[in-house]
């Protein structure tokens, strides 16, 4: 038997079924869980958002345009809830992240960024070098977290990240190249610090 689509699942929970929501939860949870931590750097809040973003699904799923993906919709909503928690903390920290791209709409985020070995692949990095990628990514912008957890982390297509900013494709494109261009000048600020101390 063929599972259920996200969409036609929150239809359901719309119509009454109390398991539909549920299932959405089991699904999608521990991604969103994953995105909103390196969004956020905290764990715990972390924990909080993603029962407030789910929240959300449940207060606004007949409001959900079924033409529309369940995916893009559902990290809207994380996402909305994760800059508002950083408001409240004071964190917030916003400058242009636009540079030149091509405007071609193919592809997936992940192709801009740099090569398996490179400092920002956490899957082979150990526990130290992960937390180093966290702090350095915790010291961007607001802006820059976002679109760098969303097109390498989460491993998004360019389309759906699009959708969830609500900026054109190539724009998308223009803001991930900028953000690993700085994430990796503060790696690189970072290590030559660290030869400087040791």
């Amino acid at each position: 038997m063929t599972p259920k689509s996200d969409e036609v699942l929150l239809g359901l929970h719309v119509s009454g079924d109390t398991g539909a929501l549920d299932e959405l939860i089991r699904r999608h949870a521990g991604e969103v869980y994953g995105f909103l931590c390196k969004f956020v750097g905290s764990g715990g809040a972390a924990d909080d958002l993603v029962q407030e973003t789910f929240l959300q699904v449940h207060l606004s799923a007949s409001s959900f345009d079924p033409q529309r993906s369940f995916k893009p919709w559902l990290y809207t909503i994380a996402a909305n809830k994760a800059r508002d928690f950083l408001r409240s903390r004071g964190r917030r920290r916003e400058h242009s992240l636009d540079a030149t791209a091509d405007r071609d709409e193919g592809g997936a985020a992940a192709e801009v960024l740099p090569s398996a070995d490179a400092p920002l692949d956490e899957h082979v990095a150990g526990e130290e070098q992960r937390r180093a990628v966290r702090e350095v990514i915790a010291g961007m912008s607001e802006a820059s977290r976002l679109i760098l957890t969303l097109g390498y982390f989460q491993q998004l297509p360019y389309a759906e990240i699009a959708e969830i900013l609500e900026i054109p494709v190539g724009t998308v494109k223009s803001r991930l190249h900028t953000a690993v261009r700085q994430f990796a000048k503060r790696w690189e600020e970072r290590s030559n610090a660290g030869v400087r101390s040791t």
